[in-house]
């Protein structure tokens, strides 16, 4: 990092943001494997906050990688760097008065608690998409666990490389027996249960 920066203060600070635009912000991380549901159920959640008037945007696992992070691959320390620039991101959002909701499988502990560890502590909220590896493969909607049995990807979460499962997630949503609106549902209840919205 180079030393001669100096953080440069907002004019306009994030409680006004937040004021102006009527509500809280926080981030919404959605965790789990690949085809568990996060992006779907993120759109989902985002649409019913659209719907009630709150400022949201959905950063996606693999939108990010056609923009911001299309330099990385998908070795351990490009994981972690991929996470570590959308936590960056997220804060962002967060100071300008938005809900973010983040879909990444992120699957290292270790990486989705130094995004926790950026915030404070009412603006951090991780969803783990609870999927079994078998239903995931059968529902493959991208067809990318095919070509990881076929030896096509190297380093694919869940075949050949790990996911660390939250201990501890602010909720927990098994998308594998309950329909996306009992999902959606379930995430808006504890929001508005938890003074978030």
């Amino acid at each position: 990092m180079s030393a001669n920066i100096t953080w440069h203060s907002a004019s306009i600070s994030k409680e006004e943001r937040r004021s102006r635009a009527g509500h809280h912000s926080f981030v919404i991380w959605f965790t789990g494997l690949s085809g568990s549901g996060k992006s779907t159920l993120a759109n989902a959640v985002a649409g019913r906050l659209f719907e009630d008037n709150l400022q949201s945007y959905v950063l996606d696992g693999d939108n990010i990688r056609f923009g911001l992070n299309k330099d990385l691959g998908f070795s351990e320390t490009d994981r972690k760097e991929n996470i570590r620039r959308i936590g960056e991101v997220a804060k962002l959002f967060v100071d300008s008065g938005s809900v973010v909701l983040t879909a990444f499988i992120s699957p290292y502990k270790e990486d989705r608690e130094s995004v926790r560890q950026l915030l404070e502590a009412d603006e951090f909220v991780e969803v783990y998409v609870k999927c079994s590896l078998n239903e995931c493969e059968k529902r493959d909607p991208k067809g990318l666990y095919q070509k990881a049995r076929k030896g096509e990807i190297r380093e694919f979460t869940g075949i050949n490389a790990p996911y660390e499962e939250p201990e501890n997630p602010e909720i927990t949503i098994d998308s594998e027996y309950l329909t996306i609106n009992q999902c959606v549902d379930q995430i808006i209840d504890y929001l508005k249960g938890n003074g978030f919205i």
